[in-house]
């Protein structure tokens, strides 16, 4: 099968997307966060397909995306008030609530669960798509499972070249992480998944949110979910990720006493200067959370090749979307760290 690439705004491409999700094939879709691998996510031979693409788990659920807000009412019942305040505030936009699903929903896309996660993208020709196909698009991001997130065309085309027959073009993921999971069947409404609507955004609408500990540490495999990337390795190159926290100086002392041939430095761009001898790769600026997260699975892309036998990375701190990245970075390490002011 022959994977074309077609831009947002060529003409006809909704159309053209709209109905390969409505035969049962598979899409991919810019979204702001990331692409997405897209189908029916009401047919479950398409969602099959999802799964099989990207070899991923069949117990990780997936992602039901839809057009507007008022169609949280197909697909989800005992909806709280909760669900419509935060969607009025943040869709279209990077934020997936969890909620109690119909039975419409199949449970190949809840992975067994009665529960059902949803987001209206913030990606305008997305939800056109999704709305000329008639159906939710249940889709996960595009990536082969457990490598690093697709956040350009050319990465899913990449990945998935010749599997199915469209990738729409939308450019760069504006967000460039996975977005934020809220699960509201539950009081306090709890955090699943950090991303482009920060814990204090959701706190400062629904007062105390807990936050799950699939957030900062490891899930065991054989654990129940509630959404997608809270256990397995994920967003991971094919090396040994190492994070090095710790002061500017105490880090680069840290790493350039160890660095060896074949490995590589992740840092921020403040920081390129002092690893000049060890290869590094900036993916942003610390001063400027955002652009880390827009830039990071480009960056551990570039870091997924062959030759390279490990990366020592930097990982920003505090809370706002430098949270999201955190949980990118620690996922792919495994949550393997040092702190290199106790080292010294």
């Amino acid at each position: 099968m022959d994977t074309v690439i077609m831009k947002a705004d060529a003409p006809g491409v909704v159309q053209i997307a709209a109905n390969y999700i409505k035969e049962g094939q598979l899409v991919a879709i810019p979204t702001e966060t990331v692409y997405g691998l897209g189908a029916n996510g009401l047919d479950e031979n398409a969602v099959a397909k999802i799964f099989e693409a990207k070899g991923r788990p069949q117990d990780n659920p997936l992602i039901l995306h839809v057009a507007d807000a008022a169609d949280i009412e197909r697909f989800c019942h005992q909806i709280p008030q909760s669900a419509w305040v935060l969607a009025k505030a943040f869709w279209p936009g990077p934020l997936t609530m969890v909620l109690p699903a119909l039975d419409i929903v199949p449970k190949a896309t809840t992975a067994g669960l009665p529960t059902v996660a949803v987001r209206c993208p913030d990606c305008q020709v997305t939800r056109d798509i999704i709305r000329a196909a008639g159906v939710p698009v249940a889709a996960p991001s595009a990536n082969l499972s457990g490598k690093p997130s697709t956040t350009t065309a050319e990465h899913v085309y990449h990945d998935h070249a010749g599997k199915f027959p469209l990738i729409v073009d939308g450019g760069s993921s504006r967000v460039g992480v996975e977005s934020t999971i809220i699960d509201l069947t539950e009081q306090p409404p709890r955090l699943l998944r950090p991303g482009g609507i920060t814990l204090e955004q959701l706190e400062s609408i629904l007062g105390e949110v807990t936050v799950d500990k699939a957030v900062t540490a490891s899930v065991a495999n054989d654990e129940v979910v509630k959404a997608p990337g809270m256990k397995y390795r994920h967003y991971a190159p094919q090396c040994e990720v190492i994070i090095v926290s710790g002061s500017t100086e105490a880090a680069a002392s840290f790493i350039r006493s160890r660095y060896q041939a074949g490995e590589r430095v992740l840092c921020f761009a403040e920081e390129l200067e002092l690893y000049a001898q060890c290869d590094p790769l900036a993916y942003g600026s610390e001063a400027d959370p955002q652009t880390l997260s827009a830039g990071l699975f480009d960056a551990l892309r570039q870091l997924d090749k062959p030759g390279i036998t490990k990366v020592y990375a930097r990982c920003p701190v505090g809370g706002g979307i430098a949270r999201a990245v955190q949980n990118r970075l620690y996922k792919a390490a495994g949550f393997k760290s040092v702190n290199a002011e106790e080292e010294v």
